[in-house]
């Protein structure tokens, strides 16, 4: 259980799970790259005692592998896992109250307590400039904050009771902002900080954030935790740290007296500037837009501060650690908030958000003999109305009958569904509606559409194990690859305007009709680079899933409309790169031969191998 972040620090070197770099090393670009480098090596955390321009050293990778962040978490991972239980069936506790009964200790143990002083306890006053401004991809707009904890207050019921603790990531340096007066945070939507927001807009006030930076590990979890109702996340957060959360005021805002770096300032109403662009997790950039700007009050450093940072990019990342993590923790609450469903995974190599997979029941009418999704779009609808799943742009849901499913085997998932799917009949689109703030592909900022597959029943179709005949010999359409059983790419003309996009779409149906029927590939991928789409897996969903706009970039082979629904016999998604798309995310390759040395014989992370 650990008080603060250097204890921590010092805990993992002592077991083998943290390596020092004593040479000075630049936070523009090489401290990123020598991160993604080791995490992507399996490697260990990373102390950075030498910053460039900052006195103060720097930590990553601490949660780079699941097996490292449970060591850290070890003394109090399965009672914080009980009571998350127990907050989704409290009949656990009333059937069995003296076996929960250490576990509802543990919950009031982790209550915040309230410190009295006159100033933040063990701190002093240093200003932003003094701070490790790491700047993490080369078109970043400046540097930024990657693992923040952004704590906010219910204007109408102040309180730590009523606070608000999310990771938003925080532009400290470039654009419009000037140095140690203001800096950007950028939310999303969904997001608690933006109710309080709202109610201190209308109260025709600013609102008051702090934001901490460091602490406990617990603290930094908890401010991505996906909580049942009524659990704050400072709650836990201290139930994680094993210790309760420890905070005071002072000029206001609320301090954490265990973070190694506290900002405070004001959010005023309708004060924005441009912030990004930020390389972001789903592997491109995340453009400029106008985001609230946080007047600085004034900004703390404990003694013996560290700085903690992550780098995000096309995932596999440190944040699908994150993400495994809170899985194992909250994997069983998803049952109880949706009636049905027996499992939900947002998959990380397409990005989290613009792909869901989902198992569920199919119970409405056991009595009729050819089975269609009735209950299954019930759950999807749930789905998609809960929380941060309603982010999900493409969900793809399946009942599970004779055959048991995982969705974290995804091929035979895919299989199963596309095996079972009626697209004439089972293909539900959302247009016009939001979409996840970090998605390029709609309409607009926030704006786009979603789409439903749902499968249950008989088999329908067997499987092309091989590149049908049908998609072999076109002119226009060439390279044609199969990526799994069912699913076929094939590159088409660089993508120009979605009218032009119209009739390439029709073109390629009527090609695959000339030869009749194609029923056993349900699913073309026009694409832009088939052997990269094929080449594995991870390839696919990514780019399948984060390059395409479902009402605009499905189209089908006998594609029809009934009644506003729609329907085909072979779905064809573009997903060719559109120039509206956010550029990816491209390494600067001087930068990685300058950080060759750190892995050379003799460098300090020489035993860190790719």
């Amino acid at each position: 259980m650990y008080r603060n972040l250097e204890e921590c620090v010092l805990d993992l070197e002592k077991n083998g799970h943290l390596i020092r770099i004593k040479e000075e090393v630049d936070p523009y670009l090489e401290m990123a790259a020598i991160h993604l480098k080791v995490f992507e090596a399996g490697g260990p955390a990373l102390l950075f005692e030498n910053v460039k321009g900052s006195n103060f050293p720097a930590v990553s990778n601490l949660f780079g592998t699941l097996e490292r962040s449970k060591f850290i978490f070890r003394d109090t991972w399965e009672s914080t896992q009980s009571i998350i239980g127990l907050r989704n069936d409290p009949m656990k506790a009333l059937k069995s109250p003296f076996k929960h009964l250490g576990t509802g200790l543990s919950a009031t143990k982790a209550l915040p307590v309230k410190k009295s002083s006159t100033g933040p306890v063990g701190m002093r006053e240093i200003k932003i400039e003094d701070l490790p401004l790491i700047h993490h991809w080369p078109d970043d707009g400046g540097a930024f904050i990657t693992l923040p904890q952004v704590y906010s207050e219910d204007p109408e019921k102040p309180g730590i009771m009523n606070a608000n603790l999310g990771m938003y990531r925080v532009q400290l340096t470039g654009n419009d902002y000037e140095l140690n007066k203001d800096v950007g945070i950028h939310y999303q939507i969904h997001r608690g900080i933006g109710v309080h927001q709202h109610k201190a807009n209308k109260l025709g006030e600013p609102l008051k954030v702090s934001i901490f930076v460091g602490g406990p590990p617990a603290h930094t979890l908890s401010a991505i935790m996906p909580l049942p109702e009524g659990l704050s996340e400072l709650t836990f957060a201290g139930m994680l740290a094993g210790r309760r959360f420890n905070y005071s005021y002072e000029d206001g805002y609320c301090i954490s007296n265990d973070a190694d770096f506290v900002i405070t300032g004001e959010l005023h109403p309708e004060d924005t500037k441009p912030e990004g662009p930020f390389g972001d997790h789903l592997g491109y950039y995340s453009l400029i837009h106008e985001f609230p700007t946080l007047k600085i009050h004034k900004v703390y450093a404990r003694e013996n501060a560290i700085w903690p940072f992550t780098v995000v990019g096309r995932p596999p990342q440190e944040d699908t650690a994150f993400g495994a993590l809170i899985h194992e923790l909250t994997g069983s609450a998803i049952k109880t908030e949706i009636p049905g469903v027996k499992e939900v995974h947002a998959v990380d190599e397409a990005g989290v958000h613009p792909l869901l997979m989902a198992i569920g029941s199919e119970r409405y009418t056991p009595f009729m003999k050819v089975k269609q999704p009735m209950e299954l779009l019930t759950i999807a609808n749930r789905i998609l109305g809960t929380g941060q799943l309603s982010l999900a742009k493409y969900l793809f849901i399946a009942a599970e009958e004779e055959t048991p499913l995982d969705t974290h085997k995804e091929v035979e998932f895919f299989t199963y569904l596309l095996e079972r799917i009626d697209l004439r009949r089972d293909i539900h689109f959302q247009t016009n509606t939001t979409i996840d703030t970090l998605d390029y592909t709609g309409t607009g900022f926030n704006t786009g559409s979603k789409v439903i597959f749902a499968a249950c029943g008989d088999k329908k179709r067997e499987l092309c194990t091989e590149v049908p005949e049908h998609l072999k010999g076109m002119k226009e359409f060439v390279e044609p690859r199969l990526v799994m059983p069912g699913v076929v790419a094939i590159e088409g003309p660089e993508f120009s305007d979605y009218e032009t996009a119209e009739q390439q779409a029709a073109a390629l149906s009527a090609a695959i009709l000339e030869h009749g029927d194609m029923p056993t590939c349900p699913m073309v991928i026009l694409c832009d680079d088939s052997e990269f789409l094929s080449a594995d897996l991870s390839n696919f969903m990514w780019a399948t899933f984060t390059r395409s706009n479902p009402s605009h970039d499905i189209h089908g082979v006998n594609g029809f409309y009934d009644n506003k629904h729609w329907g085909c016999d072979n779905m064809i998604i573009d997903i060719r790169r559109k120039p509206f798309h956010a550029p990816p995310l491209i390494p600067d390759p001087e930068v990685q031969k300058n950080i060759e040395k750190f892995f050379e014989a003799g460098g300090v992370l020489e035993s860190v191998k790719k």
